[in-house]
């Protein structure tokens, strides 16, 4: 077993790392918006479970051989690319097909629904290379010398239960103001920002180098 503390570290760690600016916000932000708490809180369990498949991947050694495999990660991180590119995309067209005017009287315009959101938030970051590479250099930190595959798998838990505690927070506290953002002029500029920041990232990943 993990000891208490060592739990509670990587925990906070996990947290502070979803946190940060990336796809993983943007897609839960964005679906917030565009379904509400439930397709935001939705989005954020399917990143959630691929924190969990990578976690699970490195503890079997999967991940290690993608990331020690120049042609798999290149082929798994242009994938990723092309896919936030494409959710890039989507969200200009909404703004391009004009969704939004009839929002704040709740009628009208296509909602995203909880199992899109869900795909969406697994496949962004299951297509993130990066993150096999981020937990690679944090597990063996937090993992005693003799780290069993239980123990690993035991992180992977807390990191899965760490990532569904900021996203759901995150899909709450947006979707709280979904209301606010039902409005056509506010809801049109911000696709049009979150759509530029997805394709914006999926041009950075493709053009980082391993």
């Amino acid at each position: 077993m993990i000891p208490g503390a060592t739990a509670a570290s990587f925990l906070l760690v996990v947290v502070l790392g979803a946190m940060s600016p990336g796809p993983d916000f943007v897609v839960v932000t964005r679906s917030s918006l565009s379904g509400g708490r439930r397709a935001g809180i939705a989005a954020g369990a399917g990143i959630a479970l691929g924190v969990f498949a990578w976690v699970v991947a490195i503890a079997l050694g999967v991940a290690a051989v993608l990331t020690a495999s120049a042609v798999a990660f290149t082929v798994v991180k242009l994938a990723g690319a092309a896919y936030l590119v494409f959710l890039g995309v989507k969200a200009w067209l909404a703004v391009r097909r004009g969704e939004y005017r009839d929002l704040a009287a709740g009628t009208g315009g296509r909602q995203l629904t909880a199992g899109a959101a869900f795909r969406q938030g697994l496949v962004t970051n299951l297509l993130n290379p990066k993150v096999a590479v981020y937990f690679l250099a944090l597990l063996p930190q937090f993992l005693p010398a003799d780290g069993s595959t239980l123990q690993t798998l035991e992180l992977a838990a807390i990191a899965t239960a760490g990532t569904v505690l900021w996203f759901v927070t995150l899909a709450v506290v947006v979707g709280a103001l979904k209301k606010f953002f039902s409005a056509g002029r506010v809801r049109r500029g911000l696709d049009a920002v979150l759509g530029t920041v997805l394709v914006a990232l999926g041009l950075k990943v493709a053009a980082e180098t391993a």
